[in-house]
C-alpha cells in the first residue's frame, strides 16, 4: 500500500508559521529519503526500491478549506500521481498541548475525511507531537542557550482539563517553572513571584514551535515587565523552530 504523511498545524494570519511549516516538511522529507536510500541499498538486487512518499502540510484554521477537505485533497492528489489504488495516510498534529484542538477538533475533521475518502484510504491519526518524550531534548537546547537563575517555560495553555500533564512533567524534568499565555499562572505572575524571591536573572522559554503573532506578543510583554521590574534581567529564548532536530523527532512519530 502506498504511504503518505500529513503534518497538521493550527494556522495563522502571520505568514511566518506557514513558511516554517513548508521548510519543516522538506526536512522531514529528507529524513524519509535517507530511510528509503538505506532500504534500497541494503536490498539492492533483491527487491525494488520503495516508491517516493509524499509529505504534506495542512491547517486546522484560517484556510480557504476546512481541514477535512484539505486531507481529502491531499490524499486524492497522492493517489492520482500513482498507479496504486489504496493509500495509508499518517497524520501528525503539530500541537504541543492536549487541548480542544487535539482532543476534539482534529479527530472530528479526520473522521469527516474518512467518510469522504472511503475504504481506499486508511487514515492513521498519530498522537500529537507534544506527548513525545524527545521534546525534552529540544527544550533543553532552548534552556542551554541562555544563562539565568530561574527559567520559565511559557506555553499557550488551554481550558481543557488535563492539558498540562506532559508540559508539567517536561518542565519538572528540566528544572523549569511553567507559565501560560492564555490562563493562570501567567507570565507576569511567575516573574513577580521570582522577583519577590530575590531573583534578578530570569529566562523565558517559549513553548511554541514557530515564531508568529504570539511570540511577538511575548516579546512585547517582556519589554513591559522589564519596565515594571527595573534592575531585573529578562531574557527570551527562541521558539523550537523548523530545524533538523525537530524533523527527526517528527519522523520518529510517523515512522
Amino acid at each position: 500500500m502506498l504511504s503518505a504523511y500529513l503534518l497538521v498545524s493550527h494556522g495563522s494570519h502571520d505568514p511566518r508559521p506557514e513558511i516554517a511549516m513548508s521548510h519543516l516538511a522538506n526536512l522531514v522529507q529528507s529524513c524519509l529519503n535517507k530511510v528509503q536510500h538505506t532500504t534500497s541499498y541494503s536490498n539492492a538486487g533483491n527487491v525494488a526500491a520503495p516508491p517516493r512518499c509524499d509529505i504534506g502540510t495542512a491547517y486546522l484554521e484560517l484556510q480557504p478549506q476546512p481541514l477535512h477537505l484539505q486531507i481529502v485533497e491531499f490524499a486524492q492528489n497522492v493517489l492520482s500521481r500513482s498507479q496504486e489504488q489504496s493509500l495509508h495516510l499518517k497524520i501528525l498534529p503539530l500541537f504541543l498541548l492536549a487541548g480542544t484542538h487535539v482532543m476534539e477538533d482534529i479527530p472530528r475533521e479526520v473522521e469527516a475525511a474518512r467518510k469522504i475518502l472511503g475504504n481506499n484510504v486508511v487514515i492513521d491519526l498519530r498522537p500529537y507531537i507534544g506527548c513525545h518524550d524527545g521534546l525534552g531534548n529540544l527544550v533543553r537546547l532552548q534552556k542551554d542557550s541562555i544563562r539565568a537563575q530561574k527559567y520559565i517555560l511559557l506555553a499557550h495553555g488551554s481550558r481543557r482539563r488535563g492539558f498540562e500533564h506532559h508540559t508539567e512533567t517536561l518542565a519538572a524534568n528540566l528544572g523549569l517553572t511553567t507559565a501560560y499565555w492564555a490562563i493562570q499562572p501567567n507570565l507576569e505572575s511567575r516573574v513577580r513571584e521570582f522577583v519577590k524571591a530575590g531573583y534578578g536573572q530570569i529566562a523565558v522559554i517559549p513553548y511554541f514551535i514557530f515564531a508568529g503573532g504570539i511570540t511577538d506578543a511575548i516579546e512585547t510583554a517582556i519589554e513591559k515587565l522589564e519596565l515594571q521590574f527595573p534592575g531585573v534581567s529578562l531574557k527570551l529564548a527562541q521558539p523550537l523552530g523548523a530545524n533538523e532536530e525537530l524533523a527527526n523527532l517528527i519522523w520518529d512519530c510517523l515512522y
